[in-house]
């Protein structure tokens, strides 16, 4: 494999591995966006404020345009009702969606198969399901005293990473933080859905444990979710452009 060919091949691998979240609830706004950023991002988060403005004919409109949904609305329910959603999920055609880990094995279970089964009715490709852990805008603080858990964060997320994997799901949503951990714990094939990404010098919003692109990827994480640092400038493709190529410094991947 030539220089050149080795090239094209990192820049979809970067391309893949970014996810542009849909934080507007003004389906204007957001096609104008998807419009703007055009052939660089293939991948984009619809979650709840979009979702329950724009409903499921936003997602579609998304399928359409070739692009692949990751559909973040965490579901947390009983068991029933989460794999009735779940299929209800699948049946869009997305490629992604999650639900909280703390809703328990069985109601984990129950989603992934559920999904599988209704993925299996439609002959669509299965998406993946991923257990949502500890919000990216928790602090350590937060966790403890107002939440009210004991110990810490890490050691949280990855008991709930290893029962999300018990329960046959794909990965989970967790902050770049814990994602060295979880790879060890879980191994490299079970997926981390890392939200909380912002690039050197931008701002943390609501935001508490964070990383930057690239030491993101190099710390195990597998998907990277982005949203105001590209979505709130004022050159949404070139925002989209340089957090990729900050991406591109990680260590290489095996071509």
């Amino acid at each position: 494999m030539n220089e050149q060919e080795q090239q094209i091949l990192r820049e979809q691998w970067v391309k893949d591995r970014l996810i542009v979240a849909l934080d507007k609830p003004d389906k204007k706004q957001v096609l104008q966006l998807i419009q703007e950023l055009g052939d660089e991002i293939v991948w984009y988060k619809v979650g709840m404020e979009l979702y329950y403005n724009q409903g499921n004919a936003l997602v579609e409109e998304l399928l359409a345009a070739k692009k692949k949904v990751f559909l973040d609305l965490k579901f947390h329910d009983i068991p029933n009702t989460v794999e009735q959603a779940s299929r209800a999920a699948t049946r869009l055609g997305i490629s992604m969606f999650n639900v909280h880990v703390a809703g328990g094995l069985q109601m984990m279970r129950q989603a992934k198969a559920g999904s599988l089964e209704e993925a299996q009715k439609q002959g669509y490709q299965p998406p993946m399901v991923l257990g949502m852990t500890i919000l990216t805008s928790l602090s350590q603080q937060v966790f403890n005293h107002e939440v009210g858990f004991s110990g810490t964060i890490r050691h949280k997320v990855l008991h709930w990473a290893a029962l999300a994997q018990k329960a046959g799901l794909d990965g989970v949503v967790a902050s770049a933080q814990e994602a060295e951990a979880i790879k060890r714990e879980c191994g490299q094939e079970f997926k981390i859905i890392t939200p909380g990404i912002r690039p050197a010098g931008s701002s943390l919003d609501d935001q508490s444990r964070v990383m930057d692109p690239a030491k993101a990827l190099d710390a195990g994480s597998d998907f990277l979710v982005v949203g105001r640092p590209i979505t709130k400038d004022e050159n949404p493709r070139k925002a989209a452009m340089n957090i990729k190529e900050q991406m591109g410094t990680a260590m290489k991947p095996q071509l």
